[in-house]
């Protein structure tokens, strides 16, 4: 079973990226996945997530209004659309899945238990 991302590369600001998570080895539908970045020196955190069928949604403020979560089960892919990207957006992406959807909460005990390699999105200022 493995998670992997795709669909990173370097945008100006403003500009637009579509990440993909792609699911093999597992179907996907049953899983809640989650997206999270790193940035160089910085502590991973949480962006966006979405339940088992894509009914429940939820973002951190930072990309509330700019980046959208979305699920194919038909492809076993979940997607980020990120629009008016900015420099501060710039870091390694990575989606995990987890058994139940938790909302917001992205931290220890939340179950991720699945990882994808990571995919670099570069904003330069």
């Amino acid at each position: 079973s493995q998670l992997v991302e795709s669909g990173g590369g370097l945008v100006q600001p403003g500009g637009s990226l579509r990440l993909s998570c792609a699911a093999s080895g597992f179907s996907l539908d049953r899983w809640a996945v989650g997206w999270f970045r790193q940035a160089p020196g910085k502590e991973r955190e949480g962006i966006s997530s979405i339940s088992p069928g894509g009914g429940a949604t939820s973002y951190e403020d930072f990309v509330k209004g700019r980046f959208t979560i979305s699920r194919d089960d038909a492809k076993n892919t979940v997607y980020l659309q990120m629009n008016s990207l900015q420099p501060e957006d710039t870091a390694m992406y990575y989606c995990a899945r987890t058994t139940y959807y938790r909302g917001g909460n992205y931290g220890p005990g939340t179950g991720y238990n699945l990882w994808g390699p990571g995919t670099q999105v570069t904003v330069p200022s």
